[in-house]
């Protein structure tokens, strides 16, 4: 990865979430958006449910609010930080050091997967992947909600929340087709909003949510 004019060069997905901790949280904790498809998820899930939260961050709110109802949450997230964080804030639900790549589970091992922006540090080819990978582990009638952040890019570098990261990323309709043709899924929702991050570093991005579910047959 290059570096740029101030001799500081582009993190990795693991280096730049060690590097940001809480103030992630800080930032993007209180995503409308996001609050409002793990409601959605909650009220379709059956009693103790196994959930997967790829990406978990410190566990709040996903992993917090889904173990606080109940559900059998696991969590994965490839930086060390966060999962330490997660593990202290959220002790109802299991968090691992792990990226979705290398994480390991039966076909149709989860009732549920979150996957709130973790794809976005990958090549698109990778994120495909990632995305049929996650397909499999519902099972039948099982629930993927997901969230990116839809761009016509390929391995770009950003600043982004004042530190440097190469990003991959596809447009809206792109992103819904992988999901419909690649993974087999239902779509059920998808729609683009607008957020502005909390604090002096926060920009307006667009995020585009979609609610999926694998088919029961």
């Amino acid at each position: 990865m290059g570096e740029d004019g101030h001799g500081r060069r582009a993190l990795s997905a693991a280096e730049l979430f060690d590097d940001l901790g809480l103030d992630y949280e800080r930032a993007f904790g209180h995503l409308p958006e996001q609050r409002a498809a793990v409601e959605w998820l909650a009220a379709r899930l059956r009693p103790a449910a196994r959930v997967l939260d790829v990406g978990s961050g410190t566990g709040l709110p996903v992993a917090g609010a889904l173990a606080l109802a109940g559900h059998e949450v696991t969590g994965i997230d490839v930086s060390a930080r966060m999962v330490a964080l997660a593990r202290q804030r959220v002790p109802a639900a299991r968090f691992e050091q792990c990226d979705v790549r290398d994480f390991q589970a039966p076909d149709g091992g989860f009732d549920a997967v979150c996957a709130f922006f973790p794809l976005l540090m990958m090549k698109r080819a990778e994120a495909s992947a990632a995305l049929r990978r996650m397909a499999g582990w519902l099972a039948p009638g099982g629930y993927l909600v997901s969230a990116t952040v839809p761009a016509d890019v390929e391995d770009a570098e950003i600043v982004w929340m004042g530190r440097r990261a190469r990003v991959s990323s596809f447009p809206p309709e792109q992103y819904v087709r992988l999901l419909r043709e690649d993974c087999g899924l239902d779509v059920l929702h998808h729609a683009v909003s607008v957020f502005r991050p909390d604090g002096p570093a926060g920009h307006p991005e667009e995020h585009l949510f979609c609610y999926a579910q694998r088919p029961a047959a």
